[in-house]
């Protein structure tokens, strides 16, 4: 998913740079959703781990 937020800002940067002001303000909007979304994700995981003590399975 963290690629996906950076994919869209890329997207978005090179947007803006070219004068395409309406897609680059949704793709970053996209980016910003997809990276909040990622953070949410990941510290829930975290929270999780650290109050089961259970490791991920790859680990």
């Amino acid at each position: 998913m963290l690629r996906w937020a950076l994919v869209f800002l890329v997207l978005a940067l090179a947007a803006g740079l070219l004068g395409f002001t309406g897609i680059a303000g949704a793709s970053m909007g996209f980016a910003k959703i997809l990276f909040v979304i990622f953070l949410v994700l990941f510290l829930v995981g975290l929270v999780y781990s650290l109050a089961t003590g259970k490791r991920t399975p790859g680990n």
